[in-house]
Parts: C-alpha cells; sequence; structure tokens
C-alpha cells in the first residue's frame, strides 16, 4: 500500500498492462485461435508478410540468413532490405523474437503482438495519471480500454506494426505536457526518434493527434501567447530532433515507396452514420468501417462529460469540441487524405481511428478525474447510450451481430452503470467500493475479450488465413536446405507455397516477395516473363519455368503438394522433393551492349524470356479455341465451361500454357499432371504460365480448361512449346562465357570472369534502384539487361564488383548527423547555462 500511495501513475500502469494481457489472451481462449486453440490467427498480411519478415529477422539476428540489413537475397532475386525492415520490423519489440526458437516465430509474433498491446495499455495509463490526478485503478481500467480498443482488436492485432502507434500516441502527448514544463527533453527526443524507427507511419498519426491535444492543453492552461508560442516552440523542436534522428530509416522507407510497384487508387467513401455509431458497440466487425470501440464504461463517462458541472466548463466544451472535431475528420476526404500522410491507403480507410479512440479514453478520464458525474450527467450520457445504440440498430453491422451484440451492451452498460451508482455511494462502505471496482473492471474485461474474439472469428472468415509453423514447412525447410548451395546457384522453395514470403520462412533464394515496397522493376519484369502476381502486381510467386531458372540460376527447386491448410485445393501428392538443372553463374556475359535497351520487352512471355537468355528455344504454334467467342488480341478469348486448346508441336518438346486471365485448371490431354490457374475478375490477381508435360509422338497438343469463373485466354501465343535440347545448348554457352566465381556478401556481389571477356556482364538480379558496379574502372551506376543489372566491361576487365547503396540512405545519414550535432550542442549550451546560473549561488553560499 505504501508503494502504491507513493506511485499511483506507475501503478496504473501495471493494472493496465495486467488488465489488457489477460483480457487479449482470454479473447483467444473463447475464440479458439493460436496458441490457445486450433484456428490459425495468420490471417492475412500476418500470416503473408509480417510473420515471414519476423522470421528474417531472426535469422539475420542468428547469422544464418542469406543477406543482411542493406539486401535480402531470398526473396525477389535480391530486393532491398533496409525499406522493409523499416516498414515491417524496425520496433524495439521485434528483437525479441530471437529469443525463441526458429519453429515456434508464429508465437514469438504472438507474444511481442501482445507485449506491443499491454505496452500501450501501460501508456495510456501513465499519461491519464499525468494530464490529472485520479484514482489510480480508474486510470488503469481506462488505459486498458484504450489498448483494447476496436482499432486495435480488429486492425492492429494482424498488423502487429501498427502497434507501435498505439504505443506511440500517449508517449508523444506526455512529450507535450512535459514540453509545457520544459522537463525531459533529452527523453523527449529519443521516444519520438524511437517511435519513428518504430513505425513511421502510425508514428505521423500519433504525431498529428498529439499536436491536437498539446494545442489543446494550451488553450485550457490560458498561457500567455509569448509563453504558449515558447512550449509549441519546444515542442517542434523535439519533434523535429527526433525525426531527424529517425531519418536514416524514415527517408529510405520514403524512397523505397517512390520505386515501388503502384498499388490500387484509393477512393475515400465515408461510411454511414449508423455504421459510424455501431463501431462504438462492442462485438461489431467490418473490414471497411472506424473501428471506435473503447468499451462501455469509457463512452458513458466521455458522453457525460459535456453534462459534468464538476469539471470546468472550459475543460468540458475544449474536449468535447475535440473529440467532434476529429470524429468529423475521420469522414471528410481531405482530413482523411491528411491523417493517412497525403497517400489514400491500400485497403482500411480509416487507419488513424486509434487517435479518435484516445480521445475518447482521455475525455472519459476527465470525466472521472474532477469527482464522479452526478445523477443529471448520468442520466443524460445513458439516454445518449440508447440514442447510439437505436441508430446503430439500422446498421448491418449489428443486425448480422445482434445475438450476440446487444446482450454485450446490456451487461457492460449495467455494469458500468452500476459501478459508478455504487461509487457513489461508497463513503464509509469499503464493501461497496470493491463492489463498483469490481463491477466496472469484470463489464471492461468481458465486452474486450468478446470483441476480440468475435473479431478473431470474423477475419477467419473474411479473409485468406495461413497455418502456423508445423510439419509442412519443416518438411520444406529441410528440403530446401539439403539443395542449397547459395551464391554458386539458386534454390527456389517451390510453387506451391505455404505463403507469400516462403524463403523468408523456410530458406531458399526464390522469385516469391510480398511487400508494400516491391519494386516495380522487378514486379514488370517477372510478369513480362510470365510471372503470375496476387495483390495487385505486389506479391510476386514462383515461375515453375526452366527457361528462366537458366536466366536466374536457379539449379535447384523445390516441389511441394499442395497446402492442406488451403482446403479448397486438389489434395494429394507425395513429399517434397527436389529436382536440380544445370545452370549458368550468378553472373554471365553478353556479346553485344543490349543494356541500351532496357524497353524491348514485347507482349509475348515466351520470346521475352529468350532475349533474357539470348537465344531462341521456344516455338510458338497457332492455337484452336474450341467453342471460342468473341474476342479481341488485348484481353483474349472468352472461357465459359469447359472448352480444349489445340495446337500442333514438335514431339518431345515441353509444353507450357501463358494464360494471366484464366481461373481454373488446364491438363494436357494423353498426359501431365492437372494445373491450377488463379486470376480473378478485378485484375487483383493474375496466373502464372505453368507446364503442362511433353508433346507426344503424333505432335498434336489438346489442352483441356476446366474455368471455374468466366476467364480469357490468350487468341494466340498462349501455348509455347520448349526446345530443351536448344535450352542446354544455350546453357553451355552461358556457362562458358560467365563468372568463373562469385561471392555475395550483403549489399556486395564480386565476380571473378575470364580473361579477355567482352561486352556486357549480366548479374542474374533486378535492376533495383541502388546497384553501382566497376569493372576495373570507377564505381557508376549499373546499367540494365531486360530489367536485370548490366555492366559494360571494358579491353582489360578480369573481375566485376557491384554495391548496393540504399536510395535515401545517404541524405537520412546526413539529415541523422546533423539532428545529433544539433541536439548535442543544445544539451551542451543548456548544461553550460545552468552552472553559470549556479555560480552566484555557489559563491554566496562560500561568502557566509
Amino acid at each position: 500500500m505504501k508503494w502504491r500511495r507513493a506511485d499511483p501513475g506507475a501503478a496504473a500502469a501495471l493494472l493496465a498492462a495486467l488488465l489488457t494481457t489477460v483480457a487479449f489472451c482470454a479473447a483467444d481462449v473463447i475464440a479458439r485461435s493460436y496458441p490457445f486453440g486450433p484456428r490459425t490467427r495468420s490471417v492475412n498480411d500476418l500470416g503473408n508478410q509480417y510473420v515471414p519478415f519476423h522470421a528474417h529477422l531472426w535469422d539475420l539476428l542468428h547469422g544464418k540468413g542469406d543477406g543482411g540489413l542493406l539486401v535480402n537475397w531470398q526473396s525477389g532475386y535480391g530486393s532491398s532490405f533496409l525499406p522493409d525492415l523499416g516498414t515491417y520490423v524496425s520496433s524495439p519489440f521485434a528483437l525479441l523474437v530471437a529469443l525463441f526458437p526458429r519453429d515456434e516465430i508464429d508465437l514469438a509474433v504472438y507474444t511481442v503482438t501482445v507485449l506491443k498491446t499491454a505496452v500501450a495499455g501501460a501508456a495510456m495509463a501513465w499519461l491519464l495519471m499525468s494530464l490529472r490526478r485520479g484514482r489510480w485503478w480508474a486510470a488503469g481500467v481506462l488505459g486498458a480500454s484504450y489498448a483494447l480498443c476496436g482499432w486495435s482488436l480488429a486492425l492492429a492485432s494482424y498488423n502487429p506494426m501498427w502497434l507501435d502507434g498505439l504505443i506511440a500516441l500517449p508517449l508523444f502527448c506526455l512529450v507535450g505536457e512535459w514540453a509545457m514544463t520544459g522537463r525531459r527533453p533529452l527523453l523527449s527526443v529519443l521516444i519520438v526518434a524511437l517511435a519513428w524507427i518504430a513505425n513511421f507511419y502510425t508514428a505521423y498519426m500519433a504525431t498529428l493527434g498529439a499536436a491536437l491535444v498539446l494545442l489543446l492543453r494550451l488553450v485550457l492552461a490560458e498561457l500567455a501567447w509569448r509563453r504558449a508560442l515558447a512550449v509549441v516552440g519546444r515542442a517542434a523542436v523535439t519533434v523535429a530532433l527526433g525525426i531527424g534522428l529517425a531519418a536514416p530509416l524514415v527517408i529510405v522507407v520514403y524512397s523505397g515507396t517512390k520505386h515501388a510497384y503502384p498499388g490500387r487508387d484509393g477512393h475515400f467513401a465515408p461510411v454511414g452514420t449508423e455504421d459510424l455509431l455501431a463501431r462504438l458497440l462492442p462485438t461489431t466487425y467490418s473490414y471497411g468501417s472506424p473501428a471506435l470501440y473503447v468499451g462501455i464504461t469509457a463512452l458513458v463517462l466521455a458522453l457525460a462529460l459535456p453534462f459534468h458541472r464538476k469539471v470546468p466548463v472550459r475543460v468540458r466544451a475544449g474536449w468535447t469540441v475535440l473529440v467532434l472535431a476529429v470524429a468529423l475528420s475521420l469522414q471528410w476526404a481531405p482530413t482523411s487524405l491528411a491523417w493517412h500522410a497525403f497517400a489514400a491507403p491500400n485497403g482500411s480507410s480509416y487507419r488513424q481511428a486509434f487517435v479518435l479512440c484516445a480521445l475518447l479514453v482521455i475525455a472519459a478520464w476527465h470525466a472521472l478525474a474532477y469527482g464522479l458525474p452526478g445523477r443529471r450527467a448520468l442520466g443524460a450520457a445513458a439516454v445518449l447510450l440508447v440514442l447510439v445504440a437505436a441508430a446503430a440498430s439500422r446498421s448491418p453491422l449489428t443486425q448480422q451481430h445482434g445475438h450476440h451484440t446487444w446482450p454485450v451492451v446490456l451487461l457492460a452498460a449495467a455494469g458500468t452503470l452500476g459501478g459508478l451508482a455504487l461509487l457513489g455511494l461508497r463513503h464509509g462502505r469499503p464493501v461497496l467500493a470493491g463492489l463498483a471496482v469490481a463491477l466496472l473492471i469484470g463489464a471492461q474485461f468481458g465486452e474486450a475479450a468478446a470483441t476480440s474474439a468475435v473479431a478473431t472469428r470474423m477475419r477467419l472468415g473474411h479473409m485468406d488465413d495461413y497455418a502456423p509453423w508445423g510439419d509442412r514447412q519443416q518438411k520444406e525447410a529441410e528440403a530446401v536446405a539439403s539443395a542449397d548451395a547459395w551464391p554458386a546457384y539458386r534454390t527456389e522453395p517451390g510453387r506451391d507455397q505455404t505463403v507469400a514470403n516462403d524463403p523468408m520462412m523456410v530458406g531458399g533464394q526464390g522469385s516469391q516477395y510480398y511487400s508494400s515496397l516491391t519494386a516495380d522493376v522487378l514486379s514488370r519484369t517477372l510478369t513480362a516473363l510470365g510471372d503470375g502476381w496476387t495483390s495487385r502486381g505486389r506479391s510476386l510467386q514462383s515461375l515453375d519455368n526452366p527457361v528462366t531458372d537458366a536466366v536466374f540460376a536457379v539449379g535447384a527447386r523445390v516441389h511441394n503438394p499442395p497446402d492442406p491448410h488451403q482446403k479448397w485445393l486438389p489434395q494429394g501428392g507425395g513429399p517434397s522433393t527436389v529436382t536440380r538443372e544445370d545452370v549458368p553463374p550468378l553472373v554471365t556475359v553478353r556479346p553485344t551492349a543490349a543494356h541500351t535497351t532496357p524497353a524491348a520487352f514485347g507482349p509475348s512471355p515466351y520470346r521475352n524470356q529468350e532475349l533474357l537468355l539470348g537465344a531462341r528455344v521456344y516455338t510458338l504454334p497457332r492455337t484452336t479455341l474450341s467453342s471460342a467467342g468473341k474476342g479481341d488480341a488485348a484481353r483474349g478469348l472468352p472461357v465459359d465451361g469447359a472448352q480444349t486448346i489445340t495446337a500442333q508441336c514438335r514431339p518431345g518438346s515441353s509444353v507450357f500454357l501463358w494464360a494471366p486471365h484464366y481461373s481454373g485448371t488446364a491438363r494436357l490431354a494423353g498426359g501431365g499432371a492437372q494445373k491450377l490457374f488463379r486470376s480473378d475478375a478485378e485484375n487483383a490477381k493474375i496466373a502464372a504460365m505453368q507446364p503442362l508435360g511433353t508433346v507426344g509422338g503424333t505432335g498434336l497438343i489438346r489442352i483441356d480448361l476446366k474455368p471455374n469463373r468466366l476467364s480469357r485466354v490468350p487468341a494466340q501465343g498462349a501455348v509455347g512449346c520448349l526446345d530443351t535440347a536448344r535450352l542446354r545448348t544455350a546453357v553451355q554457352h552461358l556457362k562458358s562465357t560467365g563468372a568463373t566465381k562469385v561471392t555475395v556478401s550483403d549489399g556486395t556481389l564480386h565476380a571473378q570472369l575470364p580473361a579477355g571477356s567482352r561486352g556486357t556482364a549480366v548479374v542474374a538480379a533486378p535492376r533495383i534502384a541502388g546497384w553501382r558496379c566497376s569493372a576495373g574502372g570507377d564505381e557508376v551506376p549499373a546499367g540494365e539487361f531486360h530489367g536485370l543489372i548490366a555492366v559494360p566491361l571494358g579491353a582489360s576487365a578480369t573481375s566485376l564488383t557491384c554495391t548496393f547503396h540504399p536510395p535515401g540512405l545517404r541524405l537520412g545519414t546526413a539529415v541523422g548527423g546533423a539532428s545529433l550535432l544539433t541536439l548535442i550542442l543544445i544539451g551542451t549550451v543548456s548544461a553550460v547555462r545552468r552552472r553559470a546560473a549556479a555560480r552566484p549561488g555557489e559563491r554566496t553560499t562560500t561568502a557566509h
């Protein structure tokens, strides 16, 4: 009890963290979700991106990954890693994954998620006690309300890097409080820097939210304008220095977005008022509306604030107006764009909703910290809650989940109003006070756990999901490790992937790569070669093709059975197997300076592959589609129902089908396995070219198509017949003139070339921005050979060295260095002034 009285802020923070942790885990127990049940929690990008990036971070921290901080050699045939690091795993919390076994990476990410959420609750509780002293347990309960808000449970729980913004907002508000009193300047700068490093996207939103809170605090404090300007100046300098210290990473990420493949153009459309109000209630879920739930207790207190007579009128009006203004800004396109850093989000349009959740909780705290609301205020709040519920009842969100929404709302409202009423009667009655606290905590705990459980179950029903690490991934990893010989050749984890970033999960060096920063040149190059993708070009797949394997030095390829977790896939197949091919080295020498013609790709992926290979190896037969409808060269022929493609090719050649806008199965009649092609009508995914089998003795090709939706196939050019003998000849030529030895370390590639090499050295890696190369001369920006790195060779060149310089790193380092020097200078000047101010006092003391 002595410790609690001495440090109520710490007690509140610990209570908030404890309530948050227990409620979060209890929700997963209720939902029977990992790690407390059989249901996976790896939905959407959590399974496809965030867990694999944490796995790659684990590998780097343990010295087992291919590449380093500059280049990720495992993904996309060589991708820039610093932008991905700054986007996904730059949080200090991410380092904790190194403490877990590699095969428990899903548990590591879950633990980090729970810890971040708990820290966010603790930070909010501490902020509330700093804004105004009050009951420590109440601050703890409201801190947990913030940590378990709808935005956190519905969105951030499977986008764990966003949780750093949830932590940053209350910390930034504390920085504002310190700016008002001139305290802790160094700590303030470090907090801003760490938050912007952890996740600059949500840190930006948190900075805007904290700025609004600080401005309101200055208005309510009624400071003289000179002093108010001084506070604003201190806060602005603090934020500028903090962002400046984070600049080496932030500017690299920003530069990476400039070179990324363009995502979907988002168009903001505000949700209806009934949907907006419905999201204030527990157990409602929707991906496209703002998740504003903060718990009935916090909501009732926030609704009571305008009518709470113990709270000064300026305070009531100020916080009420700020909450309403931010709520309206969520619904207006220009302000929505401003909240999202003036870039329309590729997904949910309400990623800033956590700021409004924070303001609702802070408003609730003011309604409680000045003394319990009276009957009139609570009555008004109850009426407003009924009106909110009545309007929300017209929303499909409550109609769809009414069987659990309304019981939870009623129980939570009863617990809240009953607890607050008992608190008003507590004088001299500790039993009633304890019961009141139990009711309030129980109501908060129950509705938060129910809301989280519903969100978990709803996500599984509406999004793609992936199994956590298990037997399949372990066997994949073992198969890859048995064949891996990087950098002598690449080992592809296989086309039948488990997640979109399989190379980071199970090892190898593949083309599969899914990131918000997937390079434009990589996506366009692989698409031109016949590759498929999802997420509108930002999630690239493995291209199972011997020509592209030769071009990209893929000497080993793993073949996996279909993922048993994906029940919609045709199941069957044996264990993972490995096939090996004789391929050229990573660096080859081409006889002409073709790097000067980077835009030579045409419409045929077969001919584009030959451009990169440097030899003609395909025959493109004329094809006929049975029951062909009307079509055009650009869009192709429609396929609706079972149809057959017929063509004639040389016996013994390998048959490939390229139909990017076809969805369904294809099988070569008379032999060959059935292959699945996946595309959609919205062009969010296209199908990859696939091998179907070998041409029989008659030379006749019949490909049976069974679409699962209305699709299209190219009118001509869909079928390619590969002459494997010609391919072997082309490979031997590239090997004979290619590098004799290649070494790779993070962002540096070095190759020994045969004496007398002439023409152009081509590196089997995408020419992403940042590569600089030298071949016996000065280092210059790398050229391009149809999307790959290319360097013209001089007459005496016997080696090639390429180094990667992430775009923006030099500028970011300069800004970071300048910020650090400025911070040191300010600290030194402040120390000198303090010492000078102390000297007269020291002399006076000595004289006495």
